[in-house]
């Protein structure tokens, strides 16, 4: 199983690279990142996350489970919601558990890319579903839900982390 890359790593903080190869080795890169994903306790998982710097997450998040290839993500709602979020990339030091802030995102989302196969998908979300795809694709642009926070809550909890 791939280990999950911690906050410093520098694929964490680099642009992925849109996925052109639809072949054995990106679904068996899917199935490990699910693996990876469980076997963390997540609901979402991107594939820099365990060092593969492609366009492509899976999540299993309320009841939706599945995979995103080239995800191209729309916010339907400006309103913000504001939530407790946490990253499997930013462990507390001494627990190694996610550490938890009360993030902002968008109430609502559309989502579409393609899955291994490269057949066309298309999702639309709200709640916890929603903040899960924003914060996915955001894995996958290089930020990570710290970017944000406010400077000090931010400063706190990478204080915390490893």
């Amino acid at each position: 199983m791939r280990d999950i890359r911690v906050i410093g790593d520098p694929v964490l903080r680099s642009p992925a690279a849109p996925v052109t190869d639809f072949d054995r080795d990106l679904r068996r890169l899917i199935d490990e990142m699910m693996e990876a994903m469980y076997a963390a306790d997540g609901v979402g998982l991107a594939a820099p996350q365990i060092g593969v710097a492609k366009r492509v997450f899976v999540y299993d998040v309320s009841g939706r489970k599945g995979h995103v290839v080239n995800p191209e993500l729309v916010v339907d709602d400006t309103e913000q919601i504001l939530d407790q979020e946490g990253c499997l990339s930013i462990p507390g030091r001494t627990t190694g558990k996610p550490l938890y802030a009360t993030t902002p995102r968008a109430a609502g989302v559309s989502l579409s890319g393609v899955d291994r196969l490269g057949r066309p998908v298309k999702l639309k979300a709200r709640g916890m579903p929603a903040r899960c795809f924003q914060h996915e694709c955001d894995h996958l642009d290089g930020v990570l839900y710290v970017d944000h926070l406010a400077k000090d809550t931010a400063r706190q909890i990478l204080l915390q982390a490893p």
